[in-house]
C-alpha cells in the first residue's frame, strides 16, 4: 500500500496514489485536513445546475424573495444533515456503504450499494452531457464552431481529467479541489457582479398568486435545492472525511463539510433566481450565454471544470460502492471500468437527445431512496449504537458478525421508508407522481414522509429486537 506522505511533508512531495480500497484508512494515511474537505465539497457544487435550479423557483411562481428564503433556510437542513455524516465517516475511517452494514447487515447493505453504485455511473454521463451545449454556445461566443465534432472532443476532454483524477483517487482529488476550487471562485465573484450589474431584478413579482399554488411551489424547490439538496449528497459523504486526521474535531469536520455545501449551493441558486427574476428565463444556456456573453473565456472555464470537480466524486464513490458489495478488484480498475461505461453513456446522450432527457428525468426521480436510506443510517449510529461502532465487525462473515446478513429492521424499514417517499413524491416522470402528491396539488415533501417513517419505523423495530434478544437467550438457558 502506498502512504500519503507526512502531514510535515505536505504540500512539498509529490501527489500519491490512493491504493485504498473499502478497508478503514490506516492512521498514517489520514492526512487531510477540515480546511480540505471545505473545498472538495464547494468544489462539487460550484456548478451550472445550481444557479439553474435556482432558477426553478421562480419558474414555479415564486417571487425572488421567496425563493432566497427558501434556498437559505432549506439548505440549513439539509447542509446539516450532510455534516453528521461526515462526522461518522471520520469516527470511523470507513466509506459509506460499508458503514451502512451497521444497519441493513452485510447481505442487506448490497441492495443500496448497488443503488448507489449504478446511479454514480449515471450521473457521470449525465453531468458531463448536461454541460455540453453550455460550452458549444459559449464556443460559439468565442467563434469556434464544430458542430458534432466538436461536441464530441470537449466531451472527451472533459470525460478523460475527470477519469485520469478518480482513478488516481483521493489524493488527487483533494489536491485537484485545493487548488481549482479557490481561482474558479473568485472567477464565479467576478461573473457574479458582472451579471447583477448588466439585469433589472425583480424582488415581487411572482406568477404564483394563490396559497395553494405558492405550498406547491415551496415544497418543489425545497426537494429540489433546498433541503433535498444537500440529502442528496450524503451517500458520498463518509467516502472523503474518512480521510481526515484523527486528531480532528468531530466540530471542524462537520463545519467543514456543511460549509462547503452550503455556501456554493446557495450563493448560485440565489444568482439564478436574480437572473430569472429580471426575465432571463431558466434555460442553462440563455442564462449564461445572454447574461455572461462578454466574458466567454472564464464562463467556458468554470463551465468545464463544474462536471470534473463533481464527477470525479461520482466515479470515486462509485468503485468504493462497487467493492462494497462484493466486486473482487482493485479501486482503480473498477473505477476504469465506470469511466468506460460512462462514457458509453454519455455518447449515446450526445445523439439521442430525448433519451438523454428522459434519463435525466429518470435518474432525478429516483433519488427518493436516499433519505428513508439516511435516516436509518443516522438512527442506527447516533441512537443505536450511541455514535460508536465496531469497525471489524463491519468486514466479518456473515455468521460472525454481530450486524447479521440481513437486518429485517433496516430493510423493512427501507421500504417503508422508500413507500412513504414515493407516496409524496412529484416526480419529473408521470409513475414517480405519488398519490398524496398529487392529492395535495402536486407538492412534494417526499424527502420529509420517506426519512420520517424509515427512521422512526427503525427505531421501533432495532429496540424491540434488543428487547426480544435478551429474553430468548433467557428461554435457551431454561
Amino acid at each position: 500500500m502506498t502512504n500519503p506522505p507526512s502531514a510535515s511533508s505536505g504540500d512539498t512531495e509529490a501527489v500519491p496514489f490512493d491504493a485504498h480500497g473499502i478497508g478503514p484508512i490506516p492512521a498514517e494515511s489520514r492526512d487531510s485536513t477540515p480546511t480540505e474537505q471545505f473545498w472538495i465539497w464547494f468544489g462539487a457544487n460550484l456548478a451550472p445546475i445550481n444557479w439553474v435550479l435556482g432558477a426553478l423557483g421562480i419558474v414555479l411562481g415564486l417571487s425572488l424573495l421567496e425563493t432566497i428564503l427558501v434556498v437559505a433556510i432549506g439548505n440549513v437542513v439539509g447542509c446539516a444533515l450532510f455534516g453528521l455524516f461526515n462526522v461518522i465517516g471520520h469516527r470511523t475511517a470507513v466509506n459509506q456503504m460499508v458503514l451502512g452494514r451497521a444497519a441493513f447487515g452485510r447481505r442487506g447493505s448490497v441492495v443500496p450499494g448497488l443503488i448507489q453504485g449504478l446511479l454514480t455511473m449515471g450521473w457521470v454521463g449525465v453531468n458531463t452531457w448536461v454541460v455540453l451545449d453550455l460550452a458549444l454556445g459559449v464556443l460559439a461566443e468565442l467563434g469556434v464552431e464544430g458542430g458534432v465534432v466538436l461536441k464530441y472532443v470537449v466531451a472527451a476532454v472533459i470525460m478523460l481529467t475527470q477519469l485520469g483524477l478518480a482513478l488516481y483517487g483521493f489524493y488527487a482529488i483533494r489536491t485537484f479541489e485545493k487548488y481549482t476550487v479557490p481561482a474558479t471562485a473568485v472567477v464565479m465573484v467576478i461573473m457574479t457582479i458582472v451579471a447583477l450589474s448588466q439585469v433589472s431584478i425583480d424582488w415581487t413579482t411572482g406568477q404564483a398568486t394563490t396559497t395553494a399554488d405558492k405550498v406547491t411551489a415551496i415544497t418543489q424547490l425545497v426537494t429540489a435545492i433546498g433541503v433535498g439538496w444537500g440529502i442528496s449528497w450524503i451517500p458520498y459523504s463518509a467516502d472523503y472525511s474518512r480521510f481526515v486526521r484523527k486528531d480532528a474535531t468531530d466540530k471542524s469536520v462537520f463545519w467543514a463539510a456543511a460549509a462547503g455545501m452550503y455556501v456554493p449551493t446557495v450563493w448560485l441558486a440565489v444568482l439564478g433566481a436574480c437572473l430569472a427574476s429580471a426575465g432571463n428565463g431558466g434555460d442553462p444556456a440563455e442564462l449564461v450565454i445572454a447574461t455572461f456573453g462578454v466574458l466567454a473565456i472564464p464562463v467556458l472555464l468554470l463551465i468545464m471544470h463544474g462536471p470534473v470537480a463533481t464527477n470525479i466524486l461520482n466515479l470515486y464513490s462509485c468503485s468504493l460502492a462497487a467493492l462494497s458489495v462484493g466486486v473482487r478488484a482493485t479501486r482503480w480498475k473498477v473505477t476504469l471500468v465506470a469511466g468506460a461505461v460512462a462514457s458509453a453513456v454519455l455518447v449515446v446522450f450526445v445523439s439521442a437527445h430525448s433519451f438523454a432527457h428522459a434519463f435525466d428525468h429518470w435518474m432525478v426521480s429516483i433519488l427518493v431512496w436516499i433519505s428513508p436510506w439516511a435516516a436509518i443510517v443516522l438512527v442506527d449510529f447516533f441512537v443505536i449504537h450511541r455514535g460508536r461502532l465496531q469497525v471489524a465487525d463491519l468486514y466479518r462473515d456473515d455468521a460472525d458478525s454481530p450486524y447479521g446478513s440481513i437486518n429485517k429492521a433496516g430493510m423493512v424499514s427501507l421500504a417503508f421508508g422508500i413507500l412513504a417517499g414515493w407516496a409524496w413524491q412529484y416526480g419529473m416522470v408521470p409513475v414517480m407522481q405519488g398519490p398524496l402528491a398529487r392529492l395535495m396539488n402536486n407538492t412534494d415533501l417526499s424527502w420529509l414522509s420517506g426519512g420520517l417513517v424509515a427512521g422512526v419505523l427503525y427505531l421501533a423495530l432495532a429496540r424491540r429486537a434488543a428487547v426480544a434478544e435478551p429474553l430468548g437467550m433467557a428461554e435457551t438457558a431454561t
